[in-house]
Order: C-alpha cells, then structure tokens, then sequence
C-alpha cells in the first residue's frame, strides 16, 4: 500500500531550509569579513591554527540534515498495514453548535444551550454508522471533532461546550457553515448533511449566499432553531445581571425562524424548532430517507508509523554532531 502523510499541516516547515542555507553563507561571509577587519594575517593564522573549516562544515550539515528529518518525523509517513470489519454504509453529518452568548438565554429551560446539548445527544444516540464531525461557532467557527464514528467522543467534547468555548463572541453563521464543508472528505458520492443548531441571530450577513453555494455541492442543511420569537435577557453569571449594549438597554435576544427556514429551503433541508417534542425524530427520520453510501472507516486502519525510526535518526545525527569537535584532529602516539 502507498504511503500516507498524517500531520501535512507540518509540511510547511521545509520552508525554513533556504533560509538557513542563506544564514549559513553569511555566518561564511561574516568570519571572511572579520579576518579582514583584523589584517594581520600571520596572527589570525596563527590563533586558528587549530580550527578546521571543514569540520565545521561537516556540523553545519548534520544540523541541516537534523532539521529535515526532525520535519520529516513530525509529518509521519505511515503506511496502512490491513483493516478489518471497516466497511460500513451510513452518510456524513457535521453538528454545528451556537455556543455565542445568546445561548445562555433563558427562554427556553433550563437555557438554549443545555437544551441543544440535550438534542445533540439524543440525535447521536440513534445514530450508527454515520460519520458525525462537531463544529462550535460564535464570532468564529472552530472544528472540535473531525468525521468520526466514535460517537463517545462526540458525546465528550458535547459535555465541555459553554459559551466560552469561542472567544470571538458574535454569531457567524456563514462560517459555521463554510467550517462545516470543510470537515467533509471530498467524496462526491457520500451523501453530506449539515445539522445547524443556534437561534438564527446573524452578525456577519452572507449566510443566505453560503448556503445557496453548498446547495449546489449537494450538501443538506437542516435547522434547529432554540429560543423563543418573545426572546430573553442574556444573563452574565459571573455578576448576576443581565448584558446591556452601548446605551446600557438590557439586550435581548430573539430566535430568527424565518432566516433557519430560508437556509433549511435552499438545500432541501428541514427546520424544527427544538420546543417541538419530535424534534430529535423529525431530523433522524429526514436523515435516514437518504441513500446510504459504503465507505471505509479510516478509525479502524492499522498503520505502520515511522515517526520512532526518524526520531531516532534525529537522535543519533544529534549525537554524532555533538562529538565533532572544531579543531583539527590530530593523530596521537
């Protein structure tokens, strides 16, 4: 089997190769010009009369080849080594979850974030070999879990979730949903279903041009909406009161259905408000009217690693490096 890359975001450190080169020949450039700086050359011969160009050459590039290899071992080659009851037949979902600060309104019991985490949790209960990805989005999305169908750890970081799990508060729905097509593999086969759970409340705008977009790579959409179209005071826990913008009005925050509804509309999607007690059946159940594709679950493939044997190369040129000394090497009797 070929081999793989398992941390190419590594890749980019191959860069720093021609910069060290160059610090190299200026190191060269910089002892050139002090000797000359010196003048008397009979002096600088006789004080480095020990020391050995070549030696000093032969350090540089072990440190060289160190630094590559020390790369190299970051991005771990690997090459897969068999796999064994991994073909399954499910699709891909990716959650994103509204974890801004308008989740921790009150409108709904207990608040519209342990209410979504509630819904979360008894989706993926129903779910089996689909692959389930977790986004958690305010201001920024950021993607907690890729595709996986551990479910367990979904359900783990689901646990940790609070409103401070972002630190750029605001809502931007459209990069939520731009974080989530990016969790997908690129399998046009496999079908892609989105699950959008927030309460509609858009900062950034575009979102209505996002999903018509991710329409048109086949990706679902379907909407949870939380929170009620009366709203609730956000309450700030840490000093018991409620937040208030610029002009000190206390804010409230509303659900916007009608904006779920038009993301939900444009891919084909369904929206459910999660007051609905059939909200959990109603999404499971427009999930499981699509065709399921084969696929195989990467989780279960057993990998030769050469992280270890590369380290270890890293280790001895090291060591190596480190015995060479400067100065001549002379012979003794």
């Amino acid at each position: 089997m070929k081999f793989q890359l398992e941390h190419k975001d590594w890749l980019w450190l191959f860069a720093f190769i021609i910069p060290l080169i160059i610090l190299y020949y200026y190191l060269l450039q910089w002892k050139i010009k002090v000797r000359k700086r010196i003048g008397d050359e009979e002096r600088i011969n006789a004080l480095t009369a020990n020391y050995s160009p070549r030696l000093f050459r032969i350090k540089s590039l072990l440190l060289l080849i160190t630094f590559v290899w020390g790369v190299v071992a970051l991005v771990n080659p690997r090459q897969p080594q068999g796999v064994a009851n991994s073909t399954k037949k499910g699709i891909d979902i990716a959650i994103a979850l509204d974890v801004s600060k308008s989740m921790l309104a009150t409108d709904v019991s207990p608040d519209r974030m342990s209410k979504a985490k509630l819904f979360i949790t008894q989706l993926i209960a129903k779910l089996q070999d689909d692959r389930v990805a977790l986004i958690f989005f305010a201001g920024k999305a950021y993607l907690q879990m890729p595709l996986t169908t551990d479910l367990g750890a979904i359900q783990q970081f689901l646990s940790v979730a609070t409103s401070d799990a972002v630190p750029q508060q605001g809502t931007d729905i459209s990069e939520a949903l731009k974080m989530a097509e990016k969790s997908f593999y690129e399998d046009k086969t496999h079908f892609k279903s989105i699950i959008l759970i927030t309460d509609g409340e858009d900062h950034e705008g575009g979102v209505n041009s996002t999903a018509e977009d991710l329409a048109t790579k086949g990706i679902m959409i379907n909407t949870v909406g939380v929170g009620t179209s009366a709203g609730s005071e956000i309450m700030d826990t840490s000093i018991k009161k409620a937040y208030r913008d610029d002009k000190e009005n206390i804010i409230v925050s509303k659900l916007d259905e009608q904006l779920l509804q038009q993301i939900a509309k444009a891919t084909n999607g369904t929206y459910v408000h999660l007051q609905n007690n059939d909200a959990v059946n109603t999404i499971y159940k427009q999930l499981s009217n699509v065709n399921k594709q084969a696929y195989t679950d990467m989780s279960e493939m057993k990998y030769f690693n050469y992280v270890f044997p590369f380290a270890l190369l890293v280790f001895l040129i090291l060591l190596i490096e480190s015995f060479i000394p400067e100065i001549k090497i002379r012979p003794t009797f």
